[in-house]
């Protein structure tokens, strides 16, 4: 993986902050002092912010502010619930319709998984992860189900980084993700859907300690 734009580092490290508490919901998030945390100009720290904006972790109001947003940790759970069946409907697709090359291509992001799931590093995993899943929406053939899966994953991005630090969560996602390449490659669409289902809706399990983080958080 190339050098990470400046911006996605700065979303990334914020993402982290928001959701580990250090930055509280309702927290106001000051441009000027991010720039001297992340020790870089206002434009990536305005482009970080109008990504997180979009994935709904902040709110930017006119003339107030960029603010911590109060989240709804239901409204959360119920994206990754229609995540589950654009992923699961993609991975169907696409196992009737991916070209040789792209199954190739599926083989690398998970040789790249597996090596970062066995470095432990969780954010590159996390990137890999998105190729594999990328590779899947691209070969599903249907462009419609390919923008709004793309348009819900930004949304869930923070949530589904997060989750991959919970303890061996990265081992039994590289399973998940193996049993969806098999699936696909043998042109198995049914058990293709199922595998990229569940892979989804395990991550709404993975992310309960968040919930609760959250739910502390916003009593607080």
């Amino acid at each position: 993986m190339g050098r990470i734009p400046e911006s996605q580092r700065v979303r990334d490290a914020l993402e982290t902050a928001v959701l580990d508490g250090h930055y509280r919901p309702g927290d106001r998030l000051d441009p000027a002092q991010l720039e001297r945390e992340f020790g870089c100009s206002r434009t990536p720290i305005r482009e970080a912010l109008q990504a997180l904006e979009r994935s709904g972790l902040v709110q930017i109001r006119p003339k107030q502010g960029t603010y911590v947003t109060e989240m709804s940790i239901a409204e959360v759970a119920e994206r990754f619930e229609v995540m589950a069946e654009l992923e699961g409907m993609a991975a169907r697709l696409a196992a009737g319709r991916i070209e040789r090359e792209s199954l190739a291509e599926l083989e690398d992001a998970l040789r790249e998984c597996e090596r970062h799931a066995i470095s432990g590093d969780a954010d590159a995993y996390y990137y890999a992860n998105a190729r594999f899943h990328g590779i899947v929406n691209d070969s599903c053939g249907n462009e419609y189900l390919r923008q709004q899966a793309y348009a819900l994953k930004r949304v869930l991005q923070p949530y589904r980084r997060l989750q991959l630090r919970v303890p061996d969560r990265m081992r039994r996602s590289l399973t998940e993700h193996r049993a969806i390449a098999d699936a696909i490659a043998s042109g198995d669409a049914g058990a293709a859907e199922n595998a990229a289902r569940d892979h989804v809706l395990v991550q709404v399990k993975e992310f309960s300690h968040l919930v609760r983080t959250w739910k502390h958080l916003s009593a607080s």
